[in-house]
């Protein structure tokens, strides 16, 4: 394939990767921007093999990664669970990161390229800096998110004394090593600095991510997707391959926006998400004479028989799904419900939270799954006005997201937070295993609150005995 021609697909290829995120953007257009953004990329694969920068004996080795890579990925199509995804999508922004090292060093030790002039030399050397730094930090950020996503670390945030001055001196000896680096005049004395800064990274990866609270990982994710995507792009420019420089950059940007969208929901400081420790900071001190507000009341348990006579009996319903469903994989019992209720003309809809779950739209792709109508999958925003003129809302192993908290105590970690108001309802159902905390590790006043009913016992168990009820 001659470079034009290459080129050309590349282009083609690009066209492909905007208009997938175009259909992402909407539930009922994102199974048509999957495949487009699949079209897309092996567009882009089938140009760089058959492209003029691959020689004909490089081909069977990059086949064979490319068997090998796809024969995993597949494996992991197949085995991953939807409770999964997230610690999977942290462990997939990992190896980008790792990519952008090992290409990074790569292009330093190879001496083939010649340079024109000094100052293209240097351009490239700054490349490969900024490329292994970015890289550095989205792999051992992304290791740790991934191992607390998938409970192998605490949720808990690790703040250490002058967390904030240790991140300052790490940027100055970075920052100092780069000039460093940039003086040295051969791939030996450059080496040094490279590796050091490369150590700070991992270490600032490290830091950065342990410091957050478990209740804000969502927006960990999402901000890793963007670092993975300015990683790429870094790779990009080293490699001079403008397909990856564009495409790296759109999912930069895009998970930078969706970060934003992210901090603005759970009213957290974006700056403060770029910096590190975000979601790590103190609560606000209880007000003079106070102290913070404690949960008061008794809990009243209630059947399953007569969770399904409340939704017999309700006019209009909300449910609010939380990780517990995913974890509980209660989704296609939850729409037969839904199914059944709205045959009886009972005015069903969900309410889905932001920061739900453990990452950005997994209760939109749970019930997208579950074949749960799209219209009636409101957003926070679009439906928590509703809830005063509401009979019943189900939440369904949800806690961090409903917890009046929030709105009530100023000395809560989670104060300040958007939350969805079930409690105004006539009647609010929770669902939980039992009256632990949530990942927050907050307890909440929901529970115990006089219109509140608690269902105890595994979500899909429960469903389904709520089912067999409404049948009968």
């Amino acid at each position: 394939m001659s470079a034009s021609l290459a080129t050309v697909a590349y282009i083609g290829a690009i066209i492909l990767f905007i208009m997938s995120l175009g259909g992402l953007s909407n539930p009922e257009t994102a199974r048509r921007g999957n495949f487009l953004g699949m079209a897309g990329m092996a567009l882009a694969v089938f140009a760089t093999v058959l492209g003029p920068r691959v020689t004909a004996a490089g081909i069977p080795w990059i086949v064979g990664a490319l068997v090998v890579g796809g024969a995993i990925g597949l494996y992991a199509a197949k085995k991953v669970q939807m409770t999964q995804m997230p610690e999977l999508v942290a462990l997939m922004h990992s190896l980008v990161g790792l990519a952008a090292c090992l290409v990074g060093f790569a292009s330093y030790v190879d001496t083939s390229t010649v340079f024109p002039t000094p100052v293209e030399k240097t351009i490239h050397e700054v490349e490969i800096y900024v490329g292994i730094l970015i890289g550095a930090v989205t792999f051992s950020g992304s290791v740790v998110a991934f191992g607390k996503l998938s409970g192998r670390i605490g949720g808990k945030p690790l703040l250490l004394p002058g967390r904030h001055l240790l991140n300052l001196a790490g940027l100055l000896v970075v920052v100092y090593f780069g000039y460093a680096f940039l003086q040295s005049h051969d791939v030996n004395a450059g080496m040094l600095p490279l590796l050091v800064m490369t150590v700070i990274a991992l270490l600032f990866g490290i830091h950065m991510v342990m410091a957050i609270g478990g209740a804000d990982m969502p927006v960990v994710v999402s901000m890793l997707n963007s670092y993975s995507g300015w990683a790429a792009a870094a790779t990009g420019f080293m490699l001079s391959n403008d397909l990856l420089i564009v495409t790296g950059a759109l999912v930069g940007s895009s998970g930078a926006i969706l970060s934003y969208i992210m901090c603005r929901a759970m009213n957290r400081n974006f700056i403060s998400v770029i910096a590190g420790g975000f979601g790590g900071g103190a609560p606000a001190p209880a007000a003079a004479g106070g102290a913070a507000a404690q949960p008061a009341g008794e809990v009243v348990p209630v059947s399953a028989a007569e969770t399904a006579e409340l939704l017999k009996e309700a006019k209009s319903v909300i449910i609010v799904p939380g990780y517990g469903m995913a974890v509980a994989q209660a989704q296609h019992t939850v729409f037969e419900i839904t199914k059944l209720l709205r045959d009886k003309g009972v005015n069903i809809r969900f309410g889905i939270h932001p920061v739900a779950g453990r990452m950005p739209g997994h209760m939109n792709v749970l019930l997208a799954e579950a074949k749960v109508p799209y219209d009636i999958v409101l957003e926070m925003d679009e439906i928590n006005d509703d809830f005063p003129e509401t009979d019943v809302t189900m939440v369904i192993g949800a806690n961090d997201i409903v917890n009046p908290a929030a709105q009530d105590d100023p000395t809560s970690p989670i104060a300040g937070m958007p939350v969805l108001e079930v409690w105004k309802a006539k009647t609010s159902i929770v669902m939980k295993r039992s009256m632990a905390s949530g990942y927050a590790g907050v307890d909440n006043p929901l529970f115990y609150k006089e219109n509140n009913r608690m269902l105890f016992g595994d979500a899909k168990k429960m469903l389904d005995e709520v089912l067999a009820a409404l049948r009968a």
